[in-house]
């Protein structure tokens, strides 16, 4: 048994004569209780699965985008090419 301050933890009989009185007690209404639990907990199920087909809708779909963007811009002849920061050239003629 473990203290807590001036108050120690329900050994093993307490426990059986505390379940013996919520039996009593709630008897009558646990198999109510154990439906609604059940149907709560299928639901939330529902709506989890429901939540990851959306997600794996929405990036499927951006993944189809992103091709057709990269195909609908046609390159023009004579079109300067952006410069990325990484590609730029130090600049070496700078006055110090």
């Amino acid at each position: 048994m473990t203290t807590l301050g001036f108050i120690s933890m329900p050994g093993n009989m307490e426990w059986i004569i505390l379940l013996v009185i919520g039996l009593l007690i709630f008897g009558r209404r646990l198999p109510e209780v154990g439906r609604s639990l059940g149907k709560s907990i299928v639901e939330f199920k529902k709506g989890i699965k429901g939540i990851e087909e959306d997600i794996d809708d929405a990036s499927s779909a951006s993944r189809k985008e992103l091709p057709a963007q990269k195909q609908s811009a046609p390159r023009i002849e004579g079109e300067s090419r952006a410069v990325s920061r990484s590609e730029e050239v130090p600049d070496t003629h700078t006055a110090r």
